[in-house]
């Protein structure tokens, strides 16, 4: 049984509790297998993502979980296959879809490539159509309804429900207001996800949010989030390309020592000197009043910082680096 929430797929798995794969130490918890998609600097923002939001390290770019998470929160997560059967052969994995009459209107089978695992487009094609004829139902290849995935892992066949990114996030690339020196919109949604792995009442903090790259993200997903910015004109730049994709401001032009409140998280983009006329023992200051106003924090800087941070009174539980042209941003997840 399917269930859609807010465009998001959701499976009943405990109809198909005898259909769980057999991965490793045969946990039949696993219900979702994600691939991911993530150039070679992007690698460790990516796994450091993953880890926040599904708790396991995986070592390709793809893997079992029992933890759902849409795709489309992601700028990594490129399909999620609800799993609802696995065989050791096509054959059988045919014979277990016709004998529980699977069916499904304006349906598409689509196989998805795994890391090391790329069939030639034949034996793709191949599996997409003989599996498609086992689904009592009206295919559709154009405008489905219903998405299915088969793909191969192992030796094994893996066959469900397919989720696929949707990517209406990248609208957010064009807007009113950008610097040559602003995080982008992939980076911006993974910290996001890193500073609020599970959306619900988390309270969010950008306390120098520049032209609200970072807050932009959070609103597109329903986080509960305000941003700050000292300098007037970008703060107000802030507000504009927040009013231009139709979010309230959540903007504050100001100082962000004035703020009193405590939030679960933070994203703090260290202004750093060489974009921006700051001293270092004005970097300690923001580092010091994000630990006072958060109990989490992901401070991205341009240097290693880690010492720093860390005298400031945060403990870093996790870090990573992600490359821009010529310069590399280091990623510390705090706690």
């Amino acid at each position: 049984m399917l269930y859609y929430n807010k465009g998001c797929v959701y499976v009943d798995t405990r109809l198909y509790k005898d259909k769980i794969p057999h991965v490793k130490n045969n946990c039949r918890s696993v219900q979702y297998l994600y691939t991911t998609n993530c150039s070679t600097l992007e690698r460790g923002l990516c796994q450091l993502e993953v880890k926040c939001l599904f708790g396991i390290e995986p070592d390709k770019k793809d893997f079992f979980t029992n933890i759902y998470v849409s795709p489309s929160r992601s700028p990594f997560i490129k399909h999620c296959i609800s799993i609802l059967y696995t065989a050791p052969s096509l054959e059988e994995l045919q014979s277990k879809i016709t004998a529980d009459k699977l069916w499904a209107q304006k349906y598409k089978v689509y196989y998805i490539n795994l890391e090391g695992e790329i069939p030639s487009y034949h034996d793709s094609k191949t599996a997409e159509r003989e599996v498609g004829k086992c689904i009592i139902g009206e295919a559709e290849f154009d405008t489905p309804t219903t998405v299915f995935g088969i793909t191969k892992r192992e030796g094994f066949w893996i066959f469900g429900y397919c989720e696929s990114n949707d990517y209406r996030w990248k609208k957010h690339k064009i807007k009113p207001f950008s610097y040559s020196n602003s995080l982008s919109v992939e980076v911006s949604r993974a910290l996001v996800n890193i500073a609020v792995p599970f959306i619900g009442s988390t309270t969010l903090i950008d306390p120098c949010c520049g032209v609200g790259t970072v807050v932009v993200e959070a609103l597109d997903q329903g986080i509960e989030v305000e941003g700050y910015e000292l300098n007037i004109s970008i703060g107000w730049n802030a507000k504009k390309n927040l009013e231009y994709f139709g979010f309230e401001s959540v903007i504050t032009v100001g100082d962000m020592h004035t703020i009193d409140k405590l939030y679960d998280a933070a994203v703090l983009d260290l202004p750093y000197g060489v974009f921006t006329s700051i001293k270092p023992v004005e970097q300690l200051s923001l580092i010091k009043h994000t630990r006072k106003i958060a109990h989490r924090a992901v401070i991205i800087t341009f240097e290693e910082m880690s010492e720093i941070i860390s005298g400031c009174g945060f403990r870093i539980t996790d870090a990573c680096t992600v490359a821009k042209g010529k310069f590399t941003r280091h990623i510390y997840l705090c706690a």
